[in-house]
């Protein structure tokens, strides 16, 4: 598909059939996600993918936005493997794993499967029902799967400010 196709046409998918990702799209998308840029290249993104009945179960006691997709892929970030900036100790895992995110969202609409970005689930819960060490912070939830036939996007999804509100040219 033509980026810029992909890009306008793309939404956040939030009913999915039963039909399961199979393993050659998973794959697909996993790759996708790999080949996201990272600072310095770290690479310290780490995907945690829940496809089983017990794993989408936990996940429910977690967030009530499952949308009961068949897939669903977190996408954390190791903050002890990431780039930290020198001046300010910043440290760059959750804006690594948000682009991942964003690599991995794209590859899904591109494979014909829908998606969205789930932020709102208990991180807390999610990291003990996962048993995640404390430097590996979920960063968001990707549900997965075939959009079903009522899936349309949000009557919001095609509202844009203007450019002129959101860009400045050397100056604030």
């Amino acid at each position: 598909m033509e980026f810029a196709q992909l890009i306008r046409e793309r939404y956040s998918v939030r009913r999915f059939t039963a039909e399961p990702v199979t393993d050659a799209e998973l794959q697909s998308i996993l790759e996708a996600a790999r080949l996201a840029p990272t600072a310095v290249n770290k690479q310290p993104q780490r995907l945690l993918v829940l496809r089983s009945a017990g794993s989408l179960e936990k996940l429910r006691a977690c967030t009530k936005y499952s949308f009961d997709a068949p897939l669903v892929i977190a996408v954390c970030a190791n903050t002890a493997e990431a780039w930290v900036r020198p001046h300010d100790q910043d440290n760059s895992a959750v804006v690594d794993a948000a682009i991942v995110g964003t690599h991995l969202m794209l590859a899904v609409h591109n494979l014909g499967l829908g998606s969205t970005w789930l932020g709102f689930f208990d991180p807390v819960l999610f990291r003990r029902e996962f048993k995640l060490p404390a430097h590996i912070e979920p960063v968001a939830l990707f549900p997965i799967g075939h959009p079903a036939p009522e899936a349309q996007p949000s009557p919001m999804h095609a509202k844009r400010r203007p450019l002129a509100e959101t860009v400045a040219y050397e100056t604030f």
